[in-house]
């Protein structure tokens, strides 16, 4: 039953897009995940998604900043896509079903691609 219930839901996720500026994440997991390479801590918020310095300074707010924001399931997870004018960059952040810690997934306007793990802050 679980399983009917976790792939209808990520089935619904599937039909759900949205655009310009709006930050819905839907059923994508809300809290602080850290990127230890930048030394950075990407926040998910119901309505919001931040970025801060890991002593806590905002470094980029994304609020009302966003294109094409976008929320995928399959079953192997959760995805949120979306691109920022103002960044140059389009973004892509995974939720995987096995366990706690997100996929990052950043590519820039001149090309530059960054791929790495994001540990869950606790």
């Amino acid at each position: 039953m679980k399983k009917a219930g976790f792939t209808l839901l990520l089935l619904s996720l599937l039909l759900i897009g949205l655009s310009a500026g709006d930050i819905d994440l839907g059923n994508f997991p809300v809290g602080k995940w850290v990127d230890s390479r930048y030394e950075a801590v990407w926040t998910f918020s119901t309505g919001n998604i931040q970025l801060f310095t890991t002593g806590g300074d905002l470094v980029f707010d994304f609020d009302g900043k966003v294109d094409n924001f976008k929320v995928n399931g399959s079953l192997s997870g959760v995805e949120i896509t979306f691109s920022c004018k103002e960044t140059g960059r389009t973004y892509k952040f995974v939720k995987g079903v096995s366990n706690l810690d997100l996929q990052m997934v950043i590519d820039k306007d001149s090309g530059v691609h960054y791929d790495t793990p994001l540990k869950i802050q606790k």
